[in-house]
């Protein structure tokens, strides 16, 4: 996939991004750079590999830090409400914004 001026002018457009024209060359290639980087790892089999929840397991063995799924905190529902302007059954009343 290759950029064109117009791409990076629409791209900047979308981004709300102000380039001068020589910024805008300068993204053009580094864009382009970085598709071509894409599409050399996107060319790579990885058929059969295992995917790594870290890098580090490549090199090392690695123990995930799991810490036990267990309530901390208690309920506060009603001190979080008091300062709502309409509460009921435990919900936030809104006036209707949408007909």
């Amino acid at each position: 996939m290759s950029l064109t001026p117009d791409d990076v002018s629409r791209i900047a457009h979308l981004a709300r991004l102000e380039l001068r024209p020589d910024e805008s060359a300068s993204l053009l290639g580094n864009l382009n750079d970085f598709f071509e980087i894409v599409a050399q790892m996107g060319a790579v089999d990885t058929a059969g590999v295992e995917p790594l929840y870290t890098p580090l397991s490549a090199i090392q063995q690695v123990q995930l830090r799991l810490r036990d799924d267990a309530v901390t905190e208690s309920n506060q529902r009603e001190l979080n409400q008091r300062s709502a302007p309409a509460v009921e059954d435990g919900l936030f009343l809104v006036p209707k914004v949408i007909e």
